[in-house]
């Protein structure tokens, strides 16, 4: 999966909204897949227009390093789960809450292309992953 700085980096090479479209979509492919058994109530995020699962992993300690998996329905939106896991994953608690996604997305120029449903799904996506590393920091 790609780092974050790739992701930003990949951006700023892709002029027109079509070719970003397409490389989110190709995010999206590039995302394992979460197994069915994970595709579960509980790890499904409320406030999505599709479905999103989302699966936290917390390491040790007071400030525990965290990862996480996620899988959409959708394939756009399936890209957006890649672009927030790559933003979160792998980071101490304290990080993840210190740190709004939307200000990457608002970077990389994502925010203003997505519909206020898609929109509103990602804030809760990422009010989640806040949420999880807030109660375990």
């Amino acid at each position: 999966m790609a780092s974050i700085e790739q992701i930003i980096e990949d951006f700023t090479f892709l002029d027109e909204w079509e070719d970003r479209y397409r490389y989110v979509i190709e995010l999206g492919k590039a995302l394992p897949d979460l197994p069915d058994s994970e595709k579960t109530a509980e790890n499904k995020v409320q406030g999505c227009a599709s479905q999103v699962w989302l699966v936290s992993h917390r390491g040790e300690g007071a400030d525990p390093v965290m990862t996480f998996e996620g899988d959409s329905d959708a394939h756009i939106v399936r890209g957006l789960v890649a672009i927030v896991l790559a933003i979160y994953s792998g980071h101490k608690a304290s990080e993840i809450v210190a740190t709004d996604a939307i200000d990457t997305f608002n970077t990389i120029g994502l925010v203003e292309h997505l519909s206020s449903q898609r929109a509103n799904g990602l804030r809760s996506m990422i009010k989640r992953i806040r949420a999880e590393a807030a109660a375990a920091a």
